[in-house]
């Protein structure tokens, strides 16, 4: 399991487009064959990629958990980037299509990760936060989630956002999990960007065109940056950083927050004459 630091909000002005990336961009994380994880300092969230190919994959907690099994103290949010595949829970198996979410409850013990085809693997994405309280593991389609349409074409920022774990939707202790996709055309997410003090969040970008690329924005609104990233890389977003960005075409991405409050409409919108 990799660790990442990142940076705060006063030295993040400070650092060079590599200490950027190393210290909110986190890469590498779909290999075939292989379970990638990463936990962060960023409301000690852990992320990880997991693509199975003929042989099954298990969860399994690293030594920077001190757990007996990952999921002891903490509960989960896994979405499916690719292919069909299926999740084994304490023995009782989740069928997972592409984009269906499952929610992973405190104190389950064996995740059990497989994909149907391995020339069509199955690409799980993970996150997880720290929980204090028990909610059922629970799986949802596509068609389970509550859907949002914002943005308009002339602003090149229509975007239907799938809300999955929420509350009204999957309970959970503090995780909140959904994904987004933007329409053709639209190339803008999350702006007006805004920032929400009372919880942290975690995108990961997918459904970009080949050699597509997405400029992440983040920082204080005073002070912005940007990170260059690419399909299924994951960016950190601190509480005091805004999390937004532009893309060369339209694209989708999963966010997943926790913190204080699961309010999804929670956020602090930021003033446009602060935005620099």
């Amino acid at each position: 399991m990799r660790v990442i630091h990142a940076g705060d909000v006063r030295g993040y002005r400070r650092m060079t487009t590599e200490e950027l990336r190393s210290s909110f961009l986190i890469q590498g994380l779909f290999l075939s064959g292989s379970v990638e994880m990463v936990y962060t300092d960023v409301d000690r969230a852990v992320v990880a990629g997991i693509v199975p190919l003929k042989a099954p994959l298990t969860l399994d907690a690293g030594r920077e958990l001190a757990s007996a099994f990952f999921l002891e103290r903490r509960e989960a949010g896994v979405l499916n980037l690719g292919g069909a595949g299926k999740v084994v829970v304490d023995g009782v198996s989740y069928s997972m299509l592409p984009r269906e979410c499952l929610y992973l409850g405190r104190g389950c013990r064996e995740v059990v990760f497989t994909s149907d085809s391995a020339d069509a693997p199955a690409a799980f994405y993970l996150v997880s936060y720290p929980a204090h309280a028990t909610y059922p593991t629970t799986h949802a389609p596509l068609a389970m989630a509550n859907h949002v349409e914002l943005g308009t074409a002339a602003q090149a920022n229509r975007r239907t956002i799938h809300q999955y774990i929420r509350p009204g939707r999957i309970a959970s202790c503090q995780l909140v999990m959904g994904f987004t996709e933007l329409h053709e055309g639209s190339v803008w997410n999350t702006f007006p960007p805004h920032t929400h003090d009372r919880r942290t969040e975690v995108y990961c970008y997918f459904g970009l065109p080949p050699g597509g690329t997405v400029l992440h924005l983040l920082g204080a609104p005073e002070e912005t940056r940007h990170v260059v990233m690419r399909e299924r890389e994951v960016v950190l977003s601190p509480p005091w950083s805004i999390h937004s960005g532009v893309g060369s075409a339209a694209y989708g991405f999963v966010w997943a927050m926790g913190g204080e409050n699961q309010v999804f409409e929670d956020m602090d919108a930021v003033d446009m004459g602060r935005f620099q």
